[in-house]
């Protein structure tokens, strides 16, 4: 890095874009950011707080929402200043910093979704040993794992990206410093470093949706053999549209970090990252928790803890 002449990266993203254009995607993702950072934050206030709240699930819906509050403050605060300022202009520190915390908290997320889904598994299948099994001191394990998973491959990947000297074109062809462009920036030979983030990405995303597959598959098979009055419906809907949001995350996190760079272009990248990066953070409150009943409650609780001190103030 001591002998790179790059200093600063200019992402691209939208700027071919016409000012009409640019101004409504700016009111678009503002508004998307606004909604999801205040779903998330809903969330996270309600499942640490209202002791009710106490299973496994809802330790889990904490964590994700906090995963999804990080990941989006990573990548769209710089997005909607690239959507204002032309040649939006970022140091090779800033950009270092963002592709650690994309990495880290993307890892985490992928792990964590995985153990989400074995805990719906022992839920449904083994309700009478879910307790014992899914203790808390396991919970606090498996999510411990989540963010540890997170942090090292953050470092690893980080170093991977920007291990070589920069003395190309500086110009990112996206909305945020995503490791494979940056990579292609790189004066040195980057086949190495694609193929240790191919290599870890078969690890942190095959092997996580391999668990969820498996473990949604066995649900499936248990809902399946059960009477149609005993809530199959119900629980099947809940399964599937679990899975739907699991398969934007997860096939938009591999077209970006396990595709040949031959196959991508710059219009792909833009909406496949905006796939995960803001999409999905926004539609894993909805999913997971807005169509839950307990959640729903909680909320009604909670809003209605914070009207209490308006009107006795009144």
């Amino acid at each position: 890095m001591n002998g790179s002449t790059v200093t600063e990266f200019i992402l691209v993203g939208f700027e071919q874009s016409s000012p009409p254009t640019r101004a409504l995607l700016f009111a678009l993702f503002l508004a998307l950011y606004s909604l999801a950072m205040a779903m998330n934050g809903l969330i996270i206030f309600i499942t640490w707080t209202d002791p009710r709240l106490n299973s496994p699930m809802y330790f889990f819906l904490g964590h994700l929402s906090f995963l999804d509050v990080c990941f989006i403050t990573t990548t769209i605060p710089h997005m909607l200043i690239h959507l204002t300022v032309k040649n939006h202009i970022v140091s090779f520190v800033a950009c270092m910093t963002q592709m650690d915390l994309v990495f880290c908290v993307g890892v985490a997320e992928c792990i964590l979704l995985a153990f989400m889904a074995y805990n719906h598994y022992v839920a449904i299948c083994h309700p009478l040993s879910y307790a014992q099994i899914m203790s808390r001191q396991v919970c606090v394990r498996l999510v411990s794992t989540a963010w540890s998973f997170g942090l090292i491959n953050g470092i690893l990947l980080d170093y991977m990206t920007f291990r070589g000297p920069f003395c190309r074109d500086n110009h990112i062809e996206n909305f945020f410093c995503e490791a494979p462009i940056v990579i292609a920036l790189s004066c040195g030979d980057p086949q190495f470093s694609l193929k240790v983030i191919f290599a870890d990405a078969i690890v942190v995303l095959l092997s996580p949706m391999v668990l969820i597959v498996i473990s949604y598959a066995r649900i499936l098979a248990s809902i399946l053999g059960r009477n149609p009055s005993s809530g199959r419906g119900k629980t099947f809907s809940t399964c599937a549209s679990h899975l739907t949001v699991v398969i934007f995350f997860y096939t938009s996190a591999m077209f970006s970090y396990m595709n040949p760079r031959s196959t991508h272009g710059p219009d792909k990248d833009k909406l496949f990252s905006l796939l995960y990066t803001i999409i999905t953070p926004m539609c894993n409150p909805v999913i997971y928790s807005f169509r839950n009943k307990e959640m729903k409650g909680a909320m009604v609780r909670a809003l209605g803890r914070s009207s209490l001190p308006q009107a006795e103030s009144v």
